[in-house]
C-alpha cells in the first residue's frame, strides 16, 4: 500500500509562485505514474498534470500548460509541482495520487492512491 502525503501550500499573491511536495511511503514509487489534480469549492475535482514513471513522460492541463511543472525524485520518493504566475483562478485544494502503470493518465479513476490534499489560495 502507497500513502501520499502532500506539502507546501498556502496563500500567495498573483503572479507568485509555490512548490508543492508529495512524499510517498510504505512503496517505492519506481513503478508507479503519478497525477496531481485539484478541486476548487463548488466545482469537480479536475485534472493537472501527469508524470509516466521515471518522469520522462509528462501530461499537463490546458489551463495551467507552461505556468506549472511536475518532476519526480524516485530516489526520495518524492513528487513534485512546481507552480508559477499563480492566478486567482489556481485556488484549489490539490492532491497527489499514484497508480501502479508506467504510463501517464490524466482520469482520476484511473488513481488507486491519494494523499490528503494541500490548499493552495492566491489573492488578486
Amino acid at each position: 500500500q502507497v500513502q501520499l502525503v502532500e506539502s507546501g501550500g498556502g496563500l500567495v499573491q498573483a503572479g507568485d509562485s509555490l512548490r508543492l511536495s508529495c512524499v510517498a511511503s510504505g512503496r517505492s514509487l519506481s513503478s508507479y505514474s503519478t497525477g496531481w489534480f485539484r478541486q476548487a469549492p463548488g466545482k469537480e475535482r479536475e485534472f493537472v498534470a501527469a508524470a509516466s514513471w521515471n518522469g520522462g513522460s509528462t501530461v499537463y492541463a490546458d489551463s495551467v500548460k507552461g505556468r506549472f511543472t511536475t518532476s519526480r525524485d524516485n530516489a526520495r520518493n518524492t513528487v513534485y509541482l512546481q507552480m508559477n504566475s499563480l492566478k486567482p483562478d489556481d485556488t484549489a485544494v490539490y492532491y497527489c495520487a499514484a497508480r501502479p502503470f508506467i504510463g501517464v493518465s490524466t482520469t482520476s479513476s484511473e488513481y488507486k492512491h491519494w494523499g490528503q490534499g494541500t490548499q493552495v489560495t492566491v489573492s488578486s
